[in-house]
């Protein structure tokens, strides 16, 4: 089923310091501190006025920068369920991965839109739609459509484990 989303614009080489400050990194705890701070540095409207199911579209080697996980955590606490960019770092994209975010590599997506744009997304088709443009989704592997399925890593194994302690 298509979703349509409000996207966020942000260019090139965005690291994971001004999408999660590291000055944060080991004294907020609980989910609604960590989601207070997202993109602070970069984009100080952004938690104000973000809403569930607003995506990131992003330029080049978004993540860059050190492998702290509330650099996605963030994110996915204030409702991003997808992050389009250019291209990803390595680690930032398993992270997204791992927290159930989905990561879509799609180069020319940002610079097509433009913050408060919408954007429908046909996971089924592998498509997404930004006005009169149609950009291929490229697939993803059956093992990571399962973890993002599952909502991450740990809520896919927990369910396995289950399953295998059950039977």
């Amino acid at each position: 089923m298509p979703e349509t989303h409000r996207v966020w614009v942000y260019g090139d080489n965005v690291n994971t310091d001004v999408i999660f400050p590291g000055k944060y990194t080991y004294t907020l705890k609980t989910p609604e501190d960590i989601a207070a701070h997202a993109l602070e540095d970069l984009d100080p409207a952004f938690v104000g006025a973000a809403r569930p199911g607003d995506v990131i579209v992003a330029g080049r080697n978004w993540g860059c920068g050190s492998s702290r996980e509330q650099a996605v955590t963030c994110l996915k606490l204030v409702g991003v369920p997808l992050i389009v960019a250019a291209s990803f770092s390595r680690i930032y994209y398993r992270n997204c991965i791992n927290q159930g975010v989905l990561p879509v590599v799609l180069p020319g997506l940002a610079e097509a839109v433009r913050t408060g744009d919408s954007i429908t997304v046909d996971r089924e088709q592998g498509v997404i739609y930004a006005g009169d443009r149609t950009f291929e989704m490229p697939a993803l592997s059956p093992s990571v459509q399962a973890i993002i399925d599952a909502g991450g890593l740990i809520p896919m194994l927990k369910v396995r484990f289950q399953a295998q302690a059950g039977s």
